[in-house]
């Protein structure tokens, strides 16, 4: 059996040179470049631990090369042979093949992916991790950070569950667990953290369903443990991982799910963008439309709900989405480079870098969306912002939803003018 792992071993070239091309997007990672590339970069890593000899890594190879090169310049993506450097895979428990974990936001605890091993599973993960670090960084936390109060997870009974969480407007998360429960131990420290970083946003709570027995009997608990979303009347099974980044994710796609679709607001005024700006992570969908006389509110209005269609389709992007009509903003246009291309016009903004990519294809549904699509995965090509900040915005009159009118022309009033003495001076100057 050693011979024949052996041979495989050197057919295979026994590393991930040969697992992975260079072109592939996949970094080769040992454990003489592994302190360097990962534990003391800023990026955020999605490694596989593989064995060239294993199949299950060998068929993963064209999915993993696919996430690789839509997460490029995004989130890291590398591959250790773990068969050959068995000291490394030995330091993050690596016990089986393809194992993939995700360096996040702390590289000292990086997370088990437990996801579909497939490109857009991993892309997902990566996103997930990627956004999690991104949220910390905006709230002032380090990598590294705050492993979670027991105190923000809230201690649920038979007597206070109706009240708390079935009667309550807040989305809750609501474990239900038994004390002597392995896996209710091993979640504890993830419950906890999840809490502490979803709090002001969404109610997590656990109940002993050894001990309250009538709400754990309600919702058919068998196992443990048991996780359920509680929200305004619906009540529904948790379906996500089990760390800490997998729950504050599902958190928030799940309540963004609920939120309405973002409104597309006209740029009036300097306030409207530098508020859009302030709120959105990352980006800005700014459209330029028509001048209301080349297309009437008809027409407006039709780009505007497929604008809204959009919105709410990646809404949970947290995109601010604004509009300006052709040549109301000159400056903001020349700044961004509208105008090239005709209208109307799309540039998404990342205020934070102050970088923009332009629609270059049709602005229509489908074109807007595999734009958008792209900016959501960090593919597009961007350019930096003329000037390397935002031009004031000139105040303009809000659209009033009403077709546009021509102005009326100034009537000219011949009745005093005498045409005699005009035919005189002329006749004079020649």
């Amino acid at each position: 059996m050693r011979l024949f792992v052996a041979i495989c071993i050197l057919m295979m070239g026994g590393s991930a040179t040969a697992m992975y091309s260079p072109s592939s997007g996949v970094v080769d990672l040992t454990p003489s470049n592994f302190q360097r590339e990962v534990l003391n970069s800023d990026a955020v890593w999605i490694i596989e631990f593989y064995a060239p000899w294993c199949g299950h890594c060998q068929r993963l190879v064209p999915e993993y090369t696919k996430a690789a090169q839509a997460l490029s310049g995004v989130v890291k993506v590398g591959a250790v042979n773990a068969d050959e450097h068995r000291s490394l895979g030995g330091q993050y428990g690596v016990q089986g093949f393809p194992t993939i974990k995700v360096f996040g936001l702390d590289k000292k605890k990086p997370e088990d992916f437990n996801g579909q091993r497939t490109a857009q599973g991993i892309v997902d993960a990566a996103m997930r991790a990627a956004r999690e670090k991104v949220n910390a960084q905006l709230s002032g936390k380090k990598s590294g950070g705050s492993s979670g109060s027991p105190d923000d997870v809230i201690e649920l009974t038979d007597s206070n569950f109706e009240k708390m969480v079935l009667k309550s407007d807040d989305f809750w998360l609501v474990e239900f667990f038994a004390p002597w429960c392995g896996h209710c131990k091993n979640l504890a420290p993830h419950w906890q953290k999840a809490a502490t970083e979803l709090k002001g946003k969404i109610k997590m709570g656990a109940l002993d369903a050894t001990v309250h027995t009538v709400m754990a009997s309600r919702y058919g608990v068998q196992g443990y443990p048991t996780i359920k979303f509680f929200h305004k009347g619906e009540v529904g099974n948790y379906d996500g991982g089990r760390t800490a980044s997998d729950i504050v994710a599902w958190a928030d796609d799940k309540a963004a799910a609920n939120l309405p679709p973002p409104e597309i607001v006209q740029i009036p005024d300097n306030a409207i963008l530098t508020s859009a700006c302030k709120r959105s992570i990352p980006s800005v969908s700014l459209q330029f439309l028509p001048h209301i006389l080349d297309c009437q509110s008809k027409c407006r209005n039709n780009y505007i709900e497929i604008l809204s269609r959009l919105g709410d389709k990646y809404k949970q992007k947290m995109w601010g989405w604004v509009w300006s009509e052709a040549m109301a903003q000159p400056e903001l246009e020349q700044a961004l480079d509208i105008g090239g291309f005709g209208y109307p016009a799309l540039a998404a903004l990342n205020a934070k870098k102050m970088q923009f990519a332009l629609l270059k294809g049709s602005f229509s549904e489908s074109g807007i969306n595999e734009f958008l699509r792209d900016i959501s995965y960090g593919r597009g090509r961007t350019a930096p912002v003329r000037g390397a900040e935002l031009p004031a915005i000139q105040e303009v009159e809000a659209w009033d939803g009403q077709d546009g009118v021509l102005p009326e022309e100034e009537d000219i009033d011949l009745s005093d003018v005498d045409l005699d003495d005009l035919d005189g001076e002329a006749h004079e100057e020649l």
